[in-house]
């Protein structure tokens, strides 16, 4: 059997006969043709502006105004403090450590080194960046600092 162009129909429930007004009371939309009785919206030509709420203070108008912008494609790096890295108990300290000990989050992409904390072990420490006092404080500690 073959399909002619005649014998396509739309699908079930997907068309809707179209609303016929000002015919008369009897068919339901006589008289005020579904306008209302009186008003803006019942006048000929009448169409409200796109974001129009009828005189209420449009929800665009509510909002605050934005400033600045964002950066949409930023690196994010992991940190860790200098305090924390002793805690680690890690010989070698990098991005690729923590990452497989599930310490630092999947969507970072390096790993910045603060200077918060004291620390005390001979460490080697891989990363991005460093904070001077941070390279400080390895470095007197017997440590190597390396930028990856």
């Amino acid at each position: 059997m073959t399909i002619t162009l005649e014998d396509l129909r739309p699908a079930e429930g997907s068309t809707h006969k179209s609303k016929r007004v000002g015919r008369g009371r009897s068919s339901g939309h006589g008289k005020t043709s579904c306008r209302g009785n009186n008003g803006e919206g019942q006048r000929s030509g009448s169409s409200a502006k796109r974001g129009f709420e009828g005189g209420q203070m449009p929800g665009y108008r509510q909002l605050p105004k934005l400033k600045g912008f964002k950066i949409i494609n930023k690196l994010e790096y992991a940190e860790i403090n200098v305090g924390r890295i002793e805690q680690l108990g890690l010989k070698e300290v990098s991005f690729e450590a923590l990452k497989e000990a599930g310490k630092v989050h999947p969507s970072t992409v390096g790993l910045r080194v603060l200077g918060n904390g004291e620390i005390k072990k001979a460490v080697t420490v891989k990363a991005c960046y460093f904070t001077p006092s941070a390279k400080e404080k390895i470095e007197k500690a017997g440590g190597k600092v390396e930028l990856v």
